[in-house]
């Protein structure tokens, strides 16, 4: 487990070891952990560019007064726009790169335990966000992010740790439990992260799980089962929640850490790989069991997820699963949009 206090310390030294400018998108961050995220990268970083994506103009307006005050040197700007349809997804991110030639850090937290219904464009909306909007601004943004100098990062917030099969029948997994609907989307996710990190060797990219956090997703339950887990929530939650805090230095940890190296660093001095290491602190193994691949699925405590995630991933790499996934992918996003590139 990385130590709380091993956690603040890496923050503490963004500011002297990483380059002052830093540039950060953060989809999904009007609330919960993609806010608490902003907040800490606001308060560590030196002259940070950072965007945040949401629907909630009201709280776009508290979240960049707040942010701010904790950083007078740094620039925050909103985008107000629904991330779950795809189309809205290329728009953003053509508007990032009106902006931005190059992006350090990619932070996804957009999500709903919405279940049962499509979108406009066809999509599940469960997966529509969790794992097809998300893929999308990564193949969008990669590179910009490759472009970058000093860090190259993705973050996806999700449930690294809780892989599951993948049932090729039902990528969007409308017929599915909630429980095995988790493990196919973590699966997925892995599946095409390799895919993209074999694109871009020089970026590394992260699948966690946040705990318990208090977040307010619970807002959007529609179905009688995720209704009944925030009722159970309502009542242990207070014994188990990670504060919110917390759970934003730890996610900012994720995403500047060297313990999450890229497969390959670039940078002469090793730059790329992040805030260098404290003696209590490695170097974490990947999806593919190795020490510092470049992909990783990581618990809330910042560690690998283990043995058998690696086994059961090994498994679906055998089937040609990462294949599938990725033509299943690309399929959906040139059904909704057609094969021109953003």
């Amino acid at each position: 487990m990385v130590s709380l206090p091993d956690v603040q310390s890496s923050n503490a030294h963004i500011a002297d070891t990483l380059p002052a400018g830093l540039v950060a998108v953060f989809v999904g961050a009007t609330s919960g952990i993609g806010e608490a995220a902003l907040k800490e990268f606001a308060r560590s970083a030196r002259s940070p560019r950072a965007y945040f994506i949401g629907r909630s103009q009201e709280a776009a307006a508290r979240i960049t007064a707040e942010c701010r005050q904790l950083n007078p040197e740094g620039e925050f700007t909103f985008i107000k726009a629904d991330v779950s349809l795809i189309r809205n997804v290329d728009k953003v991110c053509r508007e990032l790169q009106n902006k931005e030639k190059s992006i350090n850090i990619l932070f996804l937290s957009c999500g709903t335990i919405r279940s049962g219904e499509d979108t406009s464009e066809g999509l599940h909306i469960l997966g529509a966000a969790a794992y097809y909007a998300r893929t999308r601004f990564i193949i969008n943004l990669l590179p910009n992010l490759k472009q970058a100098t000093g860090l190259r990062r993705v973050v996806s917030v999700l449930a690294g740790g809780h892989e599951g099969p993948i049932d090729v029948t039902d990528f969007q997994g409308r017929t599915m439990s909630m429980l095995k609907l988790r493990g196919h989307v973590v699966s997925m996710t892995d599946m095409a992260l390799e895919t993209l990190a074999e694109q871009a060797p020089e970026v590394s990219f992260i699948i966690d799980y946040p705990g318990a956090v208090k977040t307010g997703i619970g807002r959007e339950s529609n179905t009688f089962l995720t209704w009944l887990m925030n009722v159970v929530l309502m009542v242990i939650g207070p014994l188990v929640y990670i504060p919110i805090r917390e759970s934003g230095e730890r996610h900012l940890f994720f995403a500047t850490s060297a313990k999450y190296p890229p497969r390959v660093c670039l940078d002469a001095a090793g730059n790329s790989a992040g805030v260098p290491l404290s003696e209590e602190v490695e170097v974490a193994s990947g999806t593919d069991g190795k020490v510092g691949s470049g992909v990783y699925t990581i618990h809330w405590n910042g560690e690998h997820a283990g043995p058998k995630v690696v086994k059961l991933l090994a498994g679906l790499r055998a089937e040609g699963m990462a294949q599938k996934v990725w033509q299943h992918t690309v399929g959906e996003f040139d059904r909704i949009i057609g094969s021109k590139d953003v």
